[in-house]
């Protein structure tokens, strides 16, 4: 028996097989085609269906699981990411069951991503055995989900814990999702890069102008550099906070390729941090620390 897992994001369309017991045995992965048609993204879904069709253990699906970029509906089965404009209420569950080498009768479950992160962090990672935690992914867009009571807590649409837009300036930039100053506007990659760019900062020649490389110059020194990740980070820390104040957390885990951009104290794969119930809790507010400092582990 293996398990299917389809995780749909603005940079890449990446999926597995995993094992009952949650070791990986294959995946695939395709560049996604952000600014492409509704059908020019579906393809790059089944180029990744057909290439783990093809595993011999494919014979043996128990389900799939399919963690989109949201705002997602799971009762619809529709998907609406902000980053990926062509799909306003695409049927991607209904899509992926109709693909030819589903099986007949299964029925692709959707979930927002990072409602997908919390749920693998939370049976295998570093949110294991914790009752109250706030998971994030930090990448092209920031995402979040919440355990409450021992339990991943998806709410009624799969949106629940959706911290990338949450509002910390009422003045804010306009955030695609219609509001003002959401924290995807200031802590995604796409946002970081956008902001040092504006302030100044430019790559080192034939280096793109992303996240990564804002990172290498920020632990280089630049100023410019630097800001934006401070920006990033102070938005981050106002929404874990305000979060914490809500829901009473244990934990916040932050995963993602932006929150891997600084020097880390351990050795797990994503950053975590235990919260107290208070929302001043500095513990939460270190989990942001900027990328050139040794962050808590």
């Amino acid at each position: 028996m293996v398990y299917g897992a389809l995780d749909i994001g603005g940079t890449k369309i990446a999926g597995a097989l995993v094992g009952a017991d949650g070791a990986l045995v294959a995946r695939a992965r395709r560049p996604t085609p952000a600014q492409g048609s509704a059908e020019e993204l579906m393809a790059a879904v089944s180029s990744v269906l057909d290439e783990l069709s093809r595993h011999p253990r494919w014979a043996h699906l128990a389900s799939l699981g399919i963690g989109s970029a949201g705002p997602v509906d799971t009762v619809a089965g529709t998907v609406s990411p902000v980053n990926i404009p062509a799909w306003r209420g695409f049927p991607l569950a209904e899509r992926v069951a109709a693909h030819p080498r589903t099986p007949v009768g299964l029925r692709p479950v959707l979930v927002g991503d990072a409602v997908a992160m919390t749920a693998a962090e939370h049976w295998k990672g570093a949110a294991r055995g914790v009752d109250n935690a706030l998971c994030m992914v930090v990448s092209t867009g920031v995402g979040g989900g919440l355990v409450l009571g021992g339990a991943v807590h998806a709410g009624p649409s799969g949106n629940a814990g959706h911290i990338g837009h949450i509002s910390v300036e009422q003045n804010g930039p306009f955030c695609p999702c219609g509001a003002r100053g959401c924290v995807e506007r200031f802590a995604s990659g796409t946002a970081i890069a956008a902001h040092a760019l504006e302030a100044g900062w430019t790559p080192p020649p034939g280096v793109a102008p992303t996240a990564a490389a804002v990172a290498v110059a920020a632990r280089g020194g630049d100023p410019d550099a630097r800001a934006a990740f401070d920006r990033a980070g102070r938005a981050l820390a106002a929404a874990v906070a305000a979060t914490a104040a809500l829901v009473e957390l244990d934990l916040v885990v932050v995963g993602g390729g932006v929150a891997q951009a600084g020097r880390r104290s351990s050795a797990r794969s994503a950053a975590t941090w235990p919260t107290t119930r208070s929302w001043t809790s500095p513990a939460a507010c270190r989990s942001c620390a900027p990328p050139w400092t040794s962050t808590p582990g």
